[in-house]
Parts: C-alpha cells; sequence; structure tokens
C-alpha cells in the first residue's frame, strides 16, 4: 500500500495501489473469518484468549494515535514557524483555507451523531434489544458513508491540492488519512451489522462490536483535534490577519 501509494503519486499509476488494497482486503476477510469462527463457533475464546483481544486491539489504537501525531506535528512545524519560502506566514502566500462553518462542521456533527448511535448500539446489545441494536447500526454505517460522500466533495471543490506546498500535503494527508480509516471502521461496523442480524452477539459475549466501537470513537476523536487545528485554527488566522513569524532583531 505504502508503495502504491508512492507510485501513484510521482507516476500516476494506480496498479500497484489496487494490488495492495486488494490484498488488504483479502487479509481483512480471512482475519474476520477466522475469528468469528473461533469464537463464535468453536468457542475458542476463553476469558485469557478475550484479554489478549482486548489488549491487543488497545495497542492498536495506541500505535494509531502515534500515526496521527506525527501529522499533527507536521501541521504545527510549519504552522508556528512558517519558513520564508512560504512567504513567512499562516497560511502560505496564495492559500485560500476552507471554511470551516461550512462541510467541514457538517462533517463533525455527522460524525459525532454516529458516535452517538454506536453507542446506542452498544447499549441496546448489552441490555439484549436485538431490534434497537440493528437499527443504531445501520444508522452509523449511514453517517460513516455521509461523512466520506462529504469528505470527497470536499477534496473535489477545495481551491488547493494536495501539491500546494507544506498546507496542501498536510491538509491532504492528515484528513486523507482520517478519511481512510473512516472507511475501514465502517467496514468494521457492517461486518458487526451482519453479524447481529445472523444472531452472533449475545449481552455477555460481543467483544467484535466493542472493537468496533473502539475505533470508531478513536476516529470521532481525530476528527474533533482535525477540525479544531486544521480547520478552525488555520482558518481563523487567515480570517483575522495572516500570522506571521517576524524575526527577533
Amino acid at each position: 500500500m505504502t508503495s502504491g501509494l508512492a507510485t501513484w503519486f510521482h507516476y500516476n499509476s494506480t496498479t500497484l495501489m489496487t494490488l495492495g488494497l486488494a490484498l488488504l482486503l483479502l487479509t481483512m476477510y480471512q482475519w474476520w473469518r477466522d475469528i468469528i469462527r473461533e469464537g463464535t463457533f468453536q468457542g475458542h475464546h476463553t476469558p485469557p484468549v478475550q484479554k489478549g483481544l482486548r489488549y491487543g486491539m488497545i495497542l492498536f489504537i495506541t500505535s494509531e494515535i502515534f500515526f496521527f501525531l506525527g501529522f499533527f506535528w507536521a501541521f504545527f512545524h510549519a504552522s508556528l514557524a512558517p519558513s520564508p519560502e512560504i512567504g513567512g506566514c499562516w497560511p502560505p502566500t496564495g492559500i485560500t483555507p476552507l471554511d470551516p462553518f461550512g462541510v467541514p462542521l457538517l462533517n463533525t456533527a455527522v460524525l459525532l451523531s454516529s458516535g452517538v448511535s454506536v453507542t446506542w448500539a452498544h447499549h441496546s446489545i448489552m441490555e439484549g434489544e436485538r431490534k434497537q441494536a440493528i437499527q443504531s447500526l445501520a444508522l452509523t454505517i449511514l453517517l460513516g458513508a455521509y461523512f466520506t460522500v462529504l469528505q470527497a466533495m470536499e477534496y473535489y471543490e477545495a481551491p488547493f491540492t494536495i501539491a500546494d506546498g507544506v498546507y496542501g500535503s498536510t491538509f491532504f494527508v492528515a484528513t486523507g488519512f482520517h478519511g481512510l480509516h473512516v472507511i475501514i471502521g465502517t467496514s468494521f461496523l457492517a461486518v458487526c451489522l451482519l453479524r447481529q442480524i445472523n444472531y452472533h452477539f449475545t449481552t455477555e459475549h460481543h467483544f467484535g462490536f466493542e472493537a468496533a466501537a473502539w475505533y470508531w470513537h478513536f476516529v470521532d476523536v481525530v476528527w474533533l483535534f482535525l477540525y479544531i487545528s486544521i480547520y478552525w485554527w488555520g482558518s481563523y488566522l487567515s480570517s483575522t490577519k495572516k500570522y506571521t513569524w517576524l524575526p527577533i532583531t
């Protein structure tokens, strides 16, 4: 996937990236299939195994936190001390940032609403409310898909591209990888919906859903930080006056 992205950026070829994506999807399918078979049909998920799965998911989310931390570091490094090459100001000269109170604010409301609906689904499963769990899970998936569509429209209409210096690269890489995580989380929840329809979850044993809910809440929190820092804070500097880094003499 990484090599495919680099090839796409530099040579405008999506062949390697498509192959990597296909292998990733195949791996996800086989992994989910084996986990469901072992835990639901064979009963191999004893308490120690479940504990290991929980720790594994926690470590995975922790690694994702550091993954996004690198993007925030790059953004604040560039914005708090803008170099002379970009005009010594933030946003850089010639960049028109997106309105944070337009589509980004709608996206924030959509993603926060999906966080509420996935919590509703969790409580419904714990209380044995199967119908409500299915409805709330379906609503969460629809909200996740709606967020993805809005993000794609925003990219299409953006007045700058990923090639527009450090602003474009940090914006599109940070929000793009977040969008990829939203797609993965939506797929995760879709699998949980199918499992709920097929009576795989009980009031006591539903860690597969809990892992998906943890991941979804993580995606929510990352978006809040993205919205506040990149969309709102960066746009605020532009709407008042250009943030200029003046040398001390």
